[in-house]
């Protein structure tokens, strides 16, 4: 198992060198099922690595691109009259033939397309109509936004925020990795080098041994103290929600099955802690007014909250 996690990182990391934890985090995501955010300026290489990543594991995937004028029926289909039958047909819309949607600068789309993604990504299925029909499985977005204050862009709702399990942030490359990227395209594009290593039937497997991890009460109960404390913080307004916490074991799941362990220790929770728990708290205005930042909230979480003892 071990050997095809290992290949999955090296081959992903042909098209974005230097960025092992963010592809990490990405491919324990996919592990754990959830969604994943890209918050970043553009030209990072965003949506090259989510590309990259989908295509070593044998994914299907669709890309969007998200304007003001995408309209809810691109995401989910819509029904067409047909004459020569006399009946209403469904038409699909981009989630509902693939594996992996790759959704471009979410943030520049209006809330009610936004919206239209909302049951895809809590429950793996579309209804139009009437009609319920189930998505491809796995399912996973991946979405990119650029900065808030962008020209064009808006902030997310907080419902759409929080149907995403971690929002990660790539950086800019160091000079080594610059310069290794410089290279590569010299004479070619990497993304052509991408093979599968392994196949979809083997990352549903994966994923339902990720289920099977166990997770000890103390370390339920560690997660439990987190959230209700993020609620209770003077510095926020809205605190992790239940939906939070419930990422936050499957997140820890997947890091300790990355590390090849059938059980979650307290430091899985919080290695994962600020990429789950970031995007989820809404600061106060007094938090805002004193240059309290949500990072600083989740450390100040992590410095008070007790630590159980791994071996209970």
């Amino acid at each position: 198992m071990q050997n095809e996690l290992n290949l999955i990182l090296s081959e992903t990391e042909k098209v974005i060198s230097g960025k092992t934890e963010v592809i990490k985090k990405m491919l324990m995501s996919i592990l754990a099922e959830g969604h994943i955010l890209l918050d970043d300026v553009p030209g990072i290489g965003k949506t090259t690595l989510a590309v990259a990543l989908g295509r070593t594991m044998s994914l299907s995937y669709n890309r969007i691109q998200f304007t003001p004028d995408v309209l809810p029926s691109d995401i989910v289909g819509f029904s067409m009259y047909n004459k020569d039958t006399g009946v209403f047909e469904y038409k699909p819309g981009v989630v509902t033939t693939t594996n992996l949607l790759l959704g471009d600068e979410i943030n520049r789309t209006s809330s009610k397309t936004q919206s239209a993604l909302l049951e895809a990504m809590e429950e793996n299925q579309v209804t139009v109509d009437g009609h319920t029909y189930p998505l491809k499985a796995p399912f996973i977005v991946i979405a990119t936004q650029n900065n808030v204050g962008t020209a064009g862009t808006q902030l997310l709702p907080y419902a759409q925020m929080d149907r995403f399990l971690v929002r990660l942030s790539i950086g800019y490359p160091n000079q080594a990795a610059q310069m290794d990227m410089l290279r590569r395209r010299q004479n070619a594009d990497p993304l052509r080098d991408v093979s599968p290593v392994v196949s979809l039937e083997r990352v549903l497997q994966m994923q339902q041994e990720m289920r099977s991890i166990t997770a000890k009460d103390s370390v339920l109960d560690y997660i439990t103290r987190l959230t209700i404390a993020s609620r209770e913080h003077p510095m926020t307004e809205i605190g992790i929600s239940p939906r939070g916490a419930l990422f936050l074991d499957r997140m820890a799941k997947a890091r300790a099955y990355m590390e090849e362990r059938n059980y979650v220790l307290p430091e899985d929770v919080r290695t994962i802690f600020a990429d789950v728990c970031i995007h989820r708290m809404i600061l106060s205005q007094k938090a805002r007014l004193s240059g309290k930042t949500g990072l600083d909230v989740v450390n100040e979480l992590l410095e008070t909250v007790a630590v159980p003892d791994h071996k209970r």
